[in-house]
């Protein structure tokens, strides 16, 4: 490289860092004079002395960081959060004490402006038309483009210097294939537009199998091996209690009995907001590792001590759930239908997931990126959340994708300065499909309808709750407890559950009490997939077993509105799928043999070998339930969701695979019927096979193809 190069390039960095900085810094400016003045306590003399304070504000920050690095990997995630909310109050005050021509009453007034501060900044950069996700990032790109000038490093620096290929893989939770098209042609998602219309990327979609749910599809994509996970929640049978996934300490036992230590990321990849680490080297907010205290502390300072970042994700976070209330209204003064009760806690946790989660993730994210860790994976729930309670295709459902794609479109930019050039590809583990609830259909839950065909009273009964949304807070709350302090304590109805009974074992599910026997029945939902198992018997009834104790039970449920069919095991033939006017057979030969009408044909033609699937997994339920599909093509959830999946109908099972031009599905891999990948294992093996392709699978034990033993 020639002197004249090398200048020239030092030159550009430095343009683009101070253009960084001095936006940075009138943003700042503006925003502490907005909460100097409107905070009482404050007040300053003069525009020169809020200037003064903003370049303190950004000094203190500089001075204090090395002390509360250490302070970070000593307590880590509590650590970080404790020392970062203590730094940005203590270096506010102390900018604002300082400076000539300011004063402050006291802290208390320092965290007024802080707060302030922090609306103003976020109606100042929205105005400035600054990107919603960069300030979350904004310290990390300036790190790595001052690393990169150092090193010679970073495609966008030096094209002349080659940089190592990387893989990064994000997961939009929920959104489904045609949910994605139609977001594309309302100019929802520019970002990911932008790549398919410049040929970089191509849009495909892979069909996520019964069960389609979280737990089974990042099973699949991150271990492969979704065939460990039968539904979102099950009685198991080998533990003597209800699993529900969503659940660090349940979490941490299935992936005990799915990982082999190859999964998708293992060779030093990270994991950031998963459900499983995917045997990751660097795991953050990890569902199944969070009991250990999941992550360095040191990553989340950068997120927690940065100077209004957390103040703004804070405030943010607030307008989320105004936001919420609002929509929620519209929802009911409309009479939007189908439609449910969107209050209560849902209303704090969509801002507390879909604002300071999410940006603390990004954050986290970014910071591997810029670490050059080989393989990334990123998973986002924000449409999930919303599409559940509002619908899959609604206003606020379809928004959310836009801010799902500015978090694209920062890591764009941050993989621009990253020591590997990485290829990123976008993925969903399921889709969502709209219908009004089984209850709201039938005017009884399932759990009361399987009762009251049972017709025996005083059934022990034990259900699950509907609380999927407390997952991502269960995995931050369970990873920044100290260390040693007791982890059990799970938010939600299921964790009030758990906790209503003091003298109840922390790790089972309501009504199972340690040393009582098991329940007579289970009954959970997962979307539109329904589950029953009788626990006091050893092993899977049959038919003919349940139909001996309780003759009314299967007939009544496959003849009851708003049921589709009911799965069940046969002595004599097998599988069956019993419809109201008809049986399919699915094990008694090659092909599907029906007698009667066809349960299975408004499901179309996965319907089969998936439910064949199903009904072999462990732990599955005795009875297996899916609700109608409706000719409006809506099904009906189990539980409390306008929005759902899990089972199969409509979009939930198609789900998204945008991907980079140069890896292609490879043949062998594809369902010569479907066209597609089907199944989340087979998305693994493509993952894997794209990873190896690039080198970065180096040292890592092959994964063995279908088939293999665990």
């Amino acid at each position: 490289m020639t002197g004249r190069q090398a200048l020239r390039r030092w030159w550009a960095i430095t343009l683009s860092d101070l253009g960084d900085v001095l936006l940075g810094l009138m943003i700042t400016a503006l925003g502490l004079g907005v909460g100097i003045a409107l905070v009482d306590g404050v007040s300053a003399s003069n525009p020169g002395s809020v200037l003064l304070v903003t370049a303190a504000v950004g000094l203190g920050d500089l001075v204090l960081r090395p002390s509360l690095r250490v302070l970070a990997r000593v307590g880590g995630a509590m650590g970080a959060l404790v020392a970062g909310l203590g730094a940005q109050v203590l270096v506010a005050w102390l900018a604002l004490w300082a400076v000539p021509g300011v004063q402050v009453r006291n802290g208390w007034a320092a965290i007024g402006v802080l707060l302030v501060t922090a609306v103003a900044m976020a109606i100042g950069r929205w105005v400035w038309g600054a990107g919603d996700s960069d300030y979350v990032v904004g310290d990390v790109l300036r790190r790595a483009r001052s690393r990169a000038r150092r090193a010679g490093e970073g495609g966008a620096v030096d094209d002349d210097r080659p940089r190592p290929p990387g893989l990064l893989v994000v997961q939009l939770d929920g959104v489904s294939a045609p949910v994605l098209a139609q977001a594309v042609d309302a100019g929802l998602v520019p970002t990911m537009a932008s790549w398919v219309s410049a040929g970089s990327h191509r849009p495909d979609r892979w069909w996520a199998r019964i069960p389609s749910t979280t737990p089974a599809s990042q099973a699949g994509i991150l271990h492969g091996a979704a065939d460990r996970v039968c539904s979102f929640r099950w009685w198991d049978r080998e533990a003597g209690r209800l699993v529900v996934t969503n659940h660090p300490d349940d979490a941490a036992l299935v992936e005990r009995r799915l990982s082999d230590g190859a999964g998708l990321l293992a060779g030093g990849g990270a994991a950031v907001a998963t459900m499983f680490s995917g045997d990751a080297e660097r795991q953050f907010l990890v569902m199944s590792q969070a009991r250990r205290g999941i992550g360095p502390g040191a990553p989340y300072l950068r997120f927690f001590a940065s100077p209004f970042v957390l103040a703004r994700a804070v405030t943010l976070t607030a307008g989320e759930v105004v936001k919420e209330l609002y929509q929620g209204r519209r929802q009911r003064l409309r009479d939007v239908r189908p439609r449910v009760a969107r209050r209560g806690w849902y209303v704090v946790l969509r801002g507390i997931t879909n604002v300071l989660l999410r940006d603390l993730a990004t954050s986290l994210a970014a910071e591997q990126l810029v670490r050059g860790v080989p393989v990334l994976y990123l998973s986002l729930v924000d449409y999930d959340e919303i599409a559940h309670h509002a619908g899959p295709t609604r206003p606020e459902s379809l928004r959310s994708l836009e801010g799902l794609d500015r978090v694209l479109g920062t890591l764009d930019r941050v993989r621009e300065v990253a020591p590997r050039d990485y290829r990123v590809v976008v993925l969903s583990d399921h889709g969502q499909t709209l219908g009004p609830t089984f209850e709201q259909v039938t005017g009884s839950s399932l759990p009361d309808l399987v009762r009251r065909l049972m017709a025996e009273p005083g059934l022990d009964t034990v259900q699950a709750a509907g609380d999927e949304e407390w997952g991502p807070l269960n995995a931050f709350l369970a990873s920044v407890r100290p260390h040693g302090e007791d982890r059990s304590v799970v938010l939600g109805p299921q964790g009030k559950e758990r906790s209503g009974d003091r003298h109840a074992d922390s790790s089972r599910p309501a009504g199972v009490r340690t040393g009582a026997p098991p329940p007579d029945v289970a009954v959970t939902g997962s979307g539109n997939l329904g589950m029953v198992w009788f626990p006091r018997a050893e092993r899977r009834l049959s038919l003919e077993q349940i139909d001996a104790r309780w003759p009314g039970l299967v007939g009544g449920l496959a003849a009851s509105p708003g049921i589709g069919l009911v799965l069940v095991d046969t002595v004599a033939h097998g599988l069956a799928a019993v419809g109201p006017e008809g049986i399919a057979w699915l094990e008694r030969g090659d092909d599907v043999v029906v007698e009667g009408v066809d349960p299975l044909a408004p499901f179309g033609p996965h319907a089969g070998p998936d439910l064949r699937r199903l009904g072999r997994l462990a732990h599955v339920g005795d009875l297996v339930l899916l609700s109608e599909l409706t000719p409006e093509g809506w099904v009906h959830a189990f539980e409390g969701q306008v929005g759902s999946h899990g089972g199969i109908g409509g979009a939930q099972n198609s789900a998204v695979l945008l991907h980079p031009a140069e890896l292609t599905l490879d043949d062998d891999l594809v369902d010569p019927e479907a066209g597609t990948l089907v199944g989340a294992d087979a998305v693994h093996r493509q993952l894997v096979r794209w990873a190896e392709r690039l080198g970065l699978r180096d040292g890592v034990t092959p994964v063995a193809e279908p088939g293999r033993t665990r």
